[in-house]
């Protein structure tokens, strides 16, 4: 250890943080995740859609009790795959508000997108409201998510 000079040290400890970032920028969630949440999205179209609203009602809080259930083990980011669990001191505790930050968002696109096809006069507006959002969450979710935490700097 004596015969390091200060040029092996700083590169050293520059190794050391660029391979804590490389596994920082791994926090996220499971690509699994998304396409059930894109399935979720789905089914509460169909159901607001062609069901009475009660049932649509029930659904969404299901929905909402059903996510939190789930996304309490997942939503800190830290087990993204089953190769690699990353520390609490290297997970940002901002990623679950992140996370409903993303989910509160597209709900408002959700929203959007139906009021936007009703006024337009197209048949069944929340479903296919639903089927937009849920392709951007199955296809773009992870993506957005590691946008999202770049910026943020979550």
């Amino acid at each position: 250890m004596n015969d390091i000079d200060p040029e092996q040290a700083r590169a050293a400890l520059d190794s050391i943080g660029r391979a804590r970032d490389h596994v920082a920028a791994e926090i996220g969630l499971p690509r699994s995740y998304w396409w059930i949440l894109a399935a979720a999205w789905l089914v509460l179209g169909v159901i607001g859609a062609y069901g009475p609203a009660w049932a649509a009602t029930v659904a969404t809080i299901a929905f909402g009790v059903g996510h939190s259930i789930a996304a309490s083990r997942l939503l800190e980011g830290r087990r993204r795959t089953a190769q690699l669990q990353v520390s609490r001191e290297v997970a940002d505790r901002r990623v679950p508000v992140v996370v409903v930050a993303m989910l509160l968002a597209l709900v408002a696109l959700t929203v959007a997108a139906a009021l936007a096809l009703d006024a337009d006069g197209a048949r069944h507006p929340q479903l296919w409201a639903a089927v937009f959002v849920a392709a951007v969450v199955g296809f773009g979710g992870p993506e957005i998510l590691r946008t999202l935490r770049r910026r943020l700097g979550a």
